[in-house]
Formats: structure tokens, sequence, C-alpha cells
């Protein structure tokens, strides 16, 4: 008798220790603001993993650079400064040749469809790139069009026009004929205010996040660049979570990238309505000639990205090819 009690305390009293073993807890480190599409992403995975495991894991999140800058992010994950990290790779030229192939002007009209694009060329090739960490998701931004104070109804009328724009984008703008200018978005409205900046090669969010529609009155679609971004988990924190956690975890991959994308899309739909309605903003479309002559005038961009891709001895062209069929396998889905 007196054995079993003392088993039942032992058990009793070892019973909370073991418990508090099994916790984990996860910092998650973002970099832009809390309202925006990337962080708004972020809490979704959060609120899905914790709910999935049962609350045996959670996660802390960190927006707005508080623990890691964009430019530090990658470097940070692997040095285990955070745990998991968000990071856009268009921040680091050359550090991720195979997945700038999503950044190339190849026609993506939604968030979706560019982010399963990138999922499924990461699943298909894994680069060597992430070798140093655990990929959890990846997504894209909208495509890039223009946001301006006077009306561009056809490519002759962005000549010389100065559009605030940044990294690849730039060299798109400039082979319209437009003449881009690298500045942070937190100065553009008073750029566009004072008249250094005539517009804004964004994705078009930004008219009610920054309340660019009170700035530029006119959009023009173009659907040009996007911007990848990935979610990266430290290698070594990785590998000693428990399996049924890295499951769910696993589960989440293609998940997260799409109900991104589908986020990003509808964001980018209440931004328009919200300037239609508050501005009075107008919306046009380049005709079928133009929209033409516009990808031919970017074309070189993918040439340029072919002989990159070579010298670092990816398959370029089978690459490119699995593009332009991921692109339509999801058109209009």
């Amino acid at each position: 008798m007196f054995k079993r009690i003392l088993v039942l305390f032992l058990v009793l009293a070892f019973t909370p220790a073991v418990v508090a073993a099994e916790q984990i807890t996860l910092n998650y480190a973002n970099f832009p603001p809390a309202s925006t599409f990337p962080c708004v992403q972020m809490e979704r995975f959060k609120a899905e993993v914790e709910k999935r495991t049962d609350g045996q894991v959670q996660i802390n999140t960190y927006p707005g650079g508080t623990l890691l800058g964009a430019k530090n992010m990658f470097r940070g994950i692997i040095n285990g400064q955070a745990d998991i990290g968000c990071l856009c790779m268009s921040y680091q030229p050359g550090v991720f040749p195979l997945t700038t192939a999503v950044e190339l002007p190849v026609g993506f009209k939604t968030s979706r469809q560019a982010s399963l694009v990138l999922w499924d060329l990461y699943q298909k090739y894994e680069p060597r790139e992430f070798s140093r960490v655990k990929v959890l998701t990846m997504f894209a931004t909208a495509p890039s069009n223009l946001m301006t104070n006077k009306p561009v109804k056809n490519l002759a009328d962005m000549k010389g026009m100065q559009i605030r724009a940044s990294g690849a984008a730039s060299s798109v703008l400039e082979l319209l004929g437009a003449t881009p200018v690298s500045m942070p978005m937190s100065e553009t409205p008073e750029a566009l205010q004072k008249g250094m900046v005539k517009g804004v090669f964004s994705s078009l969010e930004v008219l009610q996040d920054l309340n660019f529609a009170a700035y530029c009155p006119y959009q023009t679609r173009l659907d040009l660049q996007v911007y990848p971004f990935a979610v990266v988990m430290n290698r070594d924190k990785w590998e000693s979570l428990p399996p049924k956690v890295r499951e769910v975890m696993d589960e989440l991959g293609r998940e997260q990238a799409e109900w991104t994308g589908e986020y990003m899309d509808g964001h980018v739909q209440k931004a328009l309505a919200y300037a239609r309605e508050k501005y009075g903003t107008e919306m046009f479309s380049l005709s079928p000639s133009q929209r033409e002559l516009m990808f031919e005038k970017v074309e070189p961009l993918i040439g340029e990205w072919k002989e990159e891709a070579k010298k670092r001895d990816l398959e370029a062209e089978k690459i490119l090819e699995d593009v332009y069929e991921l692109r339509d396998k999801y058109a209009g889905r």
C-alpha cells in the first residue's frame, strides 16, 4: 500500500514538469508594419499552428522589424536570432537566383496565381540557397500597376514620367520609357505633393494602406512586377520539433501560400473600391496592341535572367517553361 501511494505521489509531483517540457514557444520575425499583408499572413499562420497543435506550440510575432529587419532577416534566422522569419527575396539581389524567375514580366494577373507558381517551383527544384533553413511557405505580392496624378492611357503617356519604384521594377519602367525614382514609400506622399514624382509603380493595395488614392487619382493596369516572399525557420529549431508538430507545419505550406494570395487579391479589390468611393479614381487598361508592345519592350529582362541563371548552373529554359506552364494552370482559378 505504501509503495502504491509513493508511486502516485511521484506521478502527480512530476506531471506538471512533463507537461511544461512539452510546451513549445517560437519567435516569428517580420519586417513590414502589422497592418500589411505579410504580417496578416503571419498572424494567420500563428493561429493555425496553435490551433492544430492544440496549444502545444505558441508563437510570438514581431512585426515592423522589431526583432529582425528586412536586410538581415535571412542571416538572422540562420543564426537563430529568431526561430521563424519572413523575407522578401528581392531585397537581396543575387542570393536567390531561382525564385527571381517569378519576378520576371511574365503576365501574372493575381497574387494567388503568382504565389502558387512560386510554391510549386520551390517544391520541384528545392533551390540550394534555402538549404540552411526550413522553408515553411512562400507567397508573392499582387502584380505591380501604375498609380499616377495624370492619366496614362498608353505607353507614350509614360515617356519621361518620374515614377517611384524599387528594385527590378525600376528596370521595367526604364524599358517602358519612364524615369524610375527610388525612395522609401514613407517619403512618397510628400514627393507626389511637391511634384518630385508623378506616380507610383506598385501593387494596388497601397491606394488604401498608404492612402495613395489621395495623390494618384488615375490607375493604369499593367500587371507586371511581383515580389516573392518566403517564410523560413531555423534548421536546428525545426529538427528539434516533435514529428507531429513538423507534420502540422508541412501541411500548412501550400495552404498558406494560397490563403495569402487570396487575401492579397481581396485586399486589392477593397483598396480599389475605397479609392473610387472616397476619391473618384479612374482605372485605365492598355489596348491589346499596347499590351503586346509592352511585353516586347520588357522582353530583354527575361533574356538577362536566362544568362545569369545559366551562370549559376540553373536549367534556365526549363525553369521558364515551368513558370509559363504553371502561370496558365493557375490562371482564372
